[in-house]
């Protein structure tokens, strides 16, 4: 049988810094051998329609909704299964199968054997779901199914599925509740050995879940000179031993979610936690460690009004961020976000993600105290003022960016490619033209 696995873009525009859809590795290495496995990145390439196979796999998030279900018509005209997975499928089921023809709902792993096995046998489930969620053990991805595609030069790693935290806005809590897994650290360095990149991302929701877990992996990471980045809460600046350990084991960066200025916006989004610690001491005292700091911001918050943008443009350019990204703020569905502001009629749109109005950049939703076109401009000038060639320069002058070469080459690079999304992203109308 033959697989075809595909990684839909937002829309028909094709990237230029793309990286591996870790999820297609994970799932090749548990395809049995006997089975022909491809995969087609929507985001790099054409999709050929007429190329013969047996099913088709898409992971869908909702940003990439509109494209995926486009995209599953042309292999559905031509009658070859398509099954979803992934985000989105998850948290707007009874949507999604009016596209497809199954479902997998969380985590696809261990029902993956089962899945292959209904195909052969013409016995395809609706819906496949998991009664509890399996432990991470025992998988190494295949990135064989990586190879001849033009991915960035950074492998994505997982350690662990979930956060301690269940903020407003996030859907990883709606998606996986209070579950924390975490894989063991041996398979993880055995991954790691076999890359062909030094440099890895740890796509982990937050890598600081578990600190004894996290200190077992980063004192294994230490032999092996590899160079990292990870997303991780600020709480971890006032662990000593934990960047000491970071410091030494290679992270390059972290990203760390400020999200807001305002305590008001911070208890609104259920994050209140992360006012207690002063931000630009904890930047400061993470960047003594050679360590930068990517801070992301939601934008859009109730309490946010015209002074909170240059507020947190300001900050972020005084502190000298290696990076920011200032996100508008986006109500995904099975969020606490998304139902509130559906309640409150502030939705703009609904469903946004399949409305052919909407355009990347664009407000999903009613802000409080600003208009739509005031919030959607906002968000654009903040990027575009962050990433001017003036703050750029003057951010580049933190003892963590020139720490050394490689932090110095690692910070220019990150910013320039930045500094080209802004334009090439914005306005991008989501979905596909395909008939």
């Amino acid at each position: 049988m033959k697989i075809t696995f595909i990684k839909p873009g937002m829309g028909e525009k094709k990237s230029y810094d793309a990286m591996e859809p870790l999820v297609f590795a994970i799932l090749k290495a548990l395809t049995p051998q006997e089975h022909e496995v491809i995969l087609y990145d929507d985001r790099l390439e054409e999709i050929p329609y007429d190329e013969t196979t047996n099913l088709v796999a898409i992971t869908v998030e909702t940003f990439t909704a509109k494209r995926a279900y486009a995209i599953a018509d042309q292999f559905r005209k031509r009658n070859i299964p398509v099954i979803m997975g992934g985000f989105h499928p998850t948290m707007v089921p009874k949507e999604t199968i009016q596209y497809c023809d199954s479902i997998v709902l969380q985590d696809a792993e261990n029902l993956w054997p089962t899945i292959l096995d209904d195909v052969v046998n013409h016995r395809l489930q609706k819906i496949y779901k998991n009664e509890t969620l399996p432990p991470l053990k025992n998988i190494i991805p295949d990135r064989s199914i990586f190879k001849g595609k033009k991915y960035r030069n950074l492998h994505l790693i997982q350690f662990s599925r979930g956060c301690k935290f269940a903020c407003d806005f996030c859907s990883i809590s709606s998606f996986y509740g209070k579950s924390l897994r975490f894989r063991p650290v041996h398979d993880v360095v055995i991954e790691i050995k076999n890359l062909k990149y030094n440099n890895l991302l740890f796509v982990d929701d937050n890598i600081f879940s578990n600190r004894e877990l996290m200190k077992e992996l980063l004192l294994a990471l230490i032999p092996l000179k590899k160079r990292w980045i990870c997303q991780i809460s600020i709480d971890v600046a006032r662990d000593e031993e934990i960047l000491s350990l970071m410091k030494e084991s290679g992270c390059l960066a972290c990203i760390i979610g400020l999200e807001s200025l305002r305590e008001q916006n911070l208890i609104q989004m259920k994050k209140k936690w992360n006012h207690q610690i002063e931000y630009s001491k904890a930047i400061k005292h993470i960047n003594n460690y050679g360590i930068m700091v990517l801070g992301t911001f939601v934008l859009g918050y109730d309490f946010d009004d015209e002074t909170s943008f240059a507020e947190i443009l300001t900050f972020s350019i005084k502190n000298k961020l290696f990076l920011a990204h200032f996100n508008p703020l986006s109500p995904t569905p099975g969020t606490p976000l998304f139902d509130r502001l559906k309640s409150e009629n502030r939705l703009i749109n609904d469903p946004w993600w399949l409305n052919n109005n909407y355009k990347y950049g664009k407000a999903m939703f009613k802000p409080a105290k600003l208009s739509s076109e005031q919030f959607e401009q906002a968000c654009f000038e903040n990027r575009k003022q962050f990433n001017s060639l003036s703050s750029i320069m003057f951010r580049l002058f933190n003892k963590a960016h020139l720490k050394s070469f490689t932090n110095f080459y690692f910070f220019l690079g990150a910013n320039f490619i930045t500094r080209k999304a802004i334009k090439f992203k914005q306005g991008v109308a989501l979905g596909s033209q395909e008939k």
